[in-house]
């Protein structure tokens, strides 16, 4: 799927993708070692994605969306959630029992955040932000994506400041650590 447009569209593509990869990790078999390979690959993209609505996407909900601050709460603390599981799942053995549950776990509530923000927040933000507010917001939060993390860091700070200063240094960390050991690379 192509990277572009506004920050609805390119943000609906990466839940799109992440949708095809929970799909193919379903089909492999438990204890299969291309589980572990498609688990990195959602992980990657799954942590881009958060930190890039963290950096971005949420200010300007709660900024320009009335009761934004609330569902920019609300989102954050499912991306917590979800970056532990994450976190949980990176430090666990494929053939381990726990992996499969992990797996269904974040599937779940993956497919519900992404439910949430299409149906709630999306629309939200769109009925109070112009076309060129929206394209902006696009051409952010792909530019951030390309300096993120690629591996959950339930610790870091998911606000700003915070997270723009720290989110690009740790990104480049992670990425020399899956370019030496191979992680990302199917």
């Amino acid at each position: 799927m192509g990277h572009s447009g506004n920050v609805i569209a390119e943000l609906t593509t990466d839940h799109r993708e992440v949708e095809e990869l929970f799909r193919t990790i379903q089909t492999l078999p438990s204890g299969d070692e291309q589980r572990r390979k498609v688990a990195d690959e959602f992980t990657i993209e799954l942590v881009r994605h958060s930190v890039a609505e963290e950096q971005y996407l949420y200010p300007a909900v709660r900024e320009l969306v009335p009761g934004g601050a609330e569902l920019a709460d609300k989102e954050l603390a499912d991306h917590a959630q979800v970056e532990k599981m994450l976190k949980e799942l990176e430090g666990t053995d494929v053939g381990d029992a726990r992996f499969d549950v992990l797996v269904e776990r974040l599937i779940a509530e993956v497919s519900e955040h992404v439910r949430d923000e299409e149906e709630n927040l999306f629309p939200a933000l769109a009925d109070v932000c112009s076309p060129e507010q929206l394209d902006k917001l696009g051409d952010k939060v792909r530019t951030a994506k390309k300096t993120a993390p690629t591996r959950p860091h339930p610790s870091a700070p998911d606000t700003p400041p915070g997270n723009k200063l720290l989110a690009p240094g740790t990104g480049l960390v992670d990425r020399a650590r899956d370019f030496v050991t191979g992680r990302g690379k199917s």
